[in-house]
């Protein structure tokens, strides 16, 4: 009696783990920080988590687990690592990149030999995931700007650039003087011959 009783029960326990989570692979060219146990976020919010990562010779395979069996992941997805919070951790960030209607999510079931055919992520699939935001290639950007900066010859360039542009403009200035001067004449002269005309 006990022996059954612990049978049903584990199967019991075993269909519901099975039913209410399951796996896909990412592969990745590089870890970038990821481990394991780092969040799984879709649209910012949590729905698994890194259960194993697994180093090949041209990738990085990971596993990953998805809490619940009713989170449908669009195979139309951007997957990609990025990294949050204060300690600069690293998760795995999906954005799905279609607009999914309601009533054809009804019926699909990862588990199934017919989710192959669907739009969504089923039971182990792989997919490729890249590389994100990542806070040291702003460091590395800020780093080659401000290297930049102190560069006497963009300095010096910068300076060319200025004083051409100084000189420009004073040359305009004359030039737009003198058509001014040249139109202040001109307007003397027609107006004393017009009033010669009517005089006569």
């Amino acid at each position: 009696m006990f022996f059954y009783i612990y049978y049903y029960s584990y199967k019991f326990s075993y269909s519901y783990k099975k039913k209410h989570n399951y796996s896909v692979f990412i592969l990745f060219n590089n870890a970038y920080g990821l481990k394991e146990g780092s969040e799984v976020l879709m649209r910012g919010i949590n729905i698994g988590y890194i259960d194993k990562i697994q180093i090949k010779y041209n990738y990085i395979l990971i596993k990953v687990n998805i809490n619940l069996s009713y989170i449908l992941i669009p195979k139309n997805s951007l997957v990609e690592t990025s990294q949050t919070g204060l300690l600069n951790d690293t998760v795995i960030d999906i954005t799905p990149l279609d607009n999914i209607i309601s009533h054809k999510i009804k019926g699909i079931d990862v588990f199934s030999k017919s989710c192959i055919k669907s739009k969504f992520i089923c039971n182990y699939d792989y997919v490729y995931g890249e590389r994100g935001l990542n806070y040291d290639d702003l460091v590395r950007a800020a780093t080659r700007i401000s290297q930049r900066f102190d560069d006497p010859g963009l300095f010096n360039l910068l300076y060319l650039f200025l004083r051409n542009t100084h000189t420009i403009s004073s040359e305009l200035i004359t030039i737009t003087h003198n058509m001014a001067n040249t139109t202040t004449i001109f307007y003397d002269y027609l107006y004393k011959f017009l009033l010669n005309q009517i005089s006569f």
